[in-house]
This record gives C-alpha cells, structure tokens and sequence, in this order.
C-alpha cells in the first residue's frame, strides 16, 4: 500500500510571479484580479510539482491580508483547500504532514531591494527579533510549522525572499521568480517560466519530505517586537504577558512556537 504524503502550502501575495508593482496588491486596484488569477497559477503549479514529487495529498491555506484572495472554485481539484474553520492563523497544518511550501513569499522588513518587504504590518512593525536575530515572516511560519514537527521544504518569491530563506533554513529549495527594484517595483520572469520553475521546485521539494530540517530556536524564546511610533505600542503593551520596553519596543517569552506572534 502507498504511504500517505501530504504537503502543507501557505501562501502569500507579494513574491507571486507576474505580481511588479506595489498597487497589484491592493484589493481597490484594478489590477488586483490579475494578482488573484497569478496566485492560483503560482499555488496550481505548486501543487501539480508536489504531486509529481509523490505528494498523494496537497492542502492550501489562502493567507495573505486574512484570506479573501484565492476562488477555492479554480484550484486544481485534486487539491484541499484550508478554510480556517478552526479559527486558527496556520489553519488544520498538524503533524500528518510530511513538508510545507511557503507560495509567494517577500522577505523581512528592512531588506534590500526586497520587493514589497515588510514583517506582518508595513506600517506599523520595524523590527521583529527572536533570541537576538532579526526575522520575518518566512521564520514565523517555519516555527509554527516545527511546532508540528513539520519542514520548511520550499519557498517562492523574489530573489531577497529566496535569499533569506536559504540563510535561515539552508537547504529549501527555492524559485526565485522576480527580482525587487528597490521596494516597490520587480523586474519579473516569463509567466510562463515561472510557473515551469515553481512546479519543478516543487517537484524536488516533495522529494526531500522526510528529511527536511526543523527551524528550531531555543525555547523559551525572547520576542521583541520594534514598532515605527509609540502610539503603535500602545494596544500590544496591554496584552497579557507583554512587557514595554521603551516608547517603540515590547518583548515576551515563549514557551512554544505557536505564540510567536503579538
């Protein structure tokens, strides 16, 4: 009998191929149909890889801005789509999964020439810290997902996405499908050719399930969290177990990856 293998993909919006300037992502802008329609391209040929690679089970988790953004209608059929009915931010991804994909990624907040970076709030978040080092968006996920016991197998987006995760997370396989021209506009690959590089890295990727590495800091782990204004600090100070630092700056300790957010 064939062993079941399942693969967890989280998506975002700005590291979706054929996706170059900033008002793409915007729900008001004419253009946001297109991003939606190059989403679904990006999380098909993903899945079409996975499958290929010897997924025989494929889940999708529409995350960008809360959801919203992907017609389960137009995905491939084959595919499982994460409708949250749990209420929970990483949707049903538990410990049945061999592996994640992360579709659609842009690095964190600060990054050179990164396309659209920023680390969960553009306006309001400066710098988010674990233990000491700077992260993003890409490690938050990869946390959650070791929580699971789950490996971070692939990432696509821009080429600052792609490099930051193989410096976090060493061997992902990743598909760099544009390159950031300072923040707000991409020089972009062939549609077509992305979506070529997007299934094949996707292909190797779920060749790797079984052997991918956990992004594990030591826990408890120390979260910082710096804020543009002190204003924006304001809320987050009140929650339980928040610690004000400065004007700017708050800090927790967890006890497990699934808190790592404020």
């Amino acid at each position: 009998m064939r062993q079941v293998m399942k693969i967890y993909i989280h998506t975002d919006l700005e590291g979706i191929s054929g996706i170059g300037a900033m008002e793409m992502i915007d729900r008001e802008s004419p253009s946001f149909k297109l991003s939606a329609a190059r989403l679904i391209a990006d999380v098909n040929a993903a899945a079409a890889g996975a499958f290929e690679g010897g997924a025989s089970f494929v889940t999708v988790l529409d995350s960008h801005g809360g959801g919203g953004n992907i017609d389960p209608a137009q995905l491939d059929p084959r595919v499982d789509f994460d409708k949250k009915e749990n209420g929970l931010w990483w949707g049903k991804l538990d410990d049945s999964y061999a592996g994640t994909f992360f579709i659609g990624a842009h690095a964190m907040a600060g990054t050179m020439n990164g396309f659209l970076d920023h680390t969960q709030n553009s306006v309001r978040w400066y710098n988010y810290i674990v233990n000491g080092r700077r992260m993003g968006e890409l490690a938050q996920w990869a946390m959650v997902a070791a929580h699971f016991k789950v490996p971070l197998l692939m990432v696509s987006g821009d080429e600052a996405a792609c490099a930051e995760a193989r410096n976090f997370f060493g061997a992902v396989e990743c598909a760099a499908v544009k390159r950031g021209i300072g923040r707000n506009r991409a020089e972009l690959m062939d549609t077509e050719a992305a979506l070529t590089l997007i299934r094949e890295t996707a292909r190797k990727a779920a060749s790797l399930a079984g052997r991918g590495s956990l992004f594990t800091p030591i826990l408890p782990m120390e979260v910082r969290l710096e804020l543009c204004r002190g204003d924006y600090c304001d809320d987050i100070a009140r929650q339980p177990g928040v610690e004000r630092i400065d004007a700017r700056t708050v800090r927790k300790v967890c006890n497990s990856y699934l808190d790592c957010l404020f």
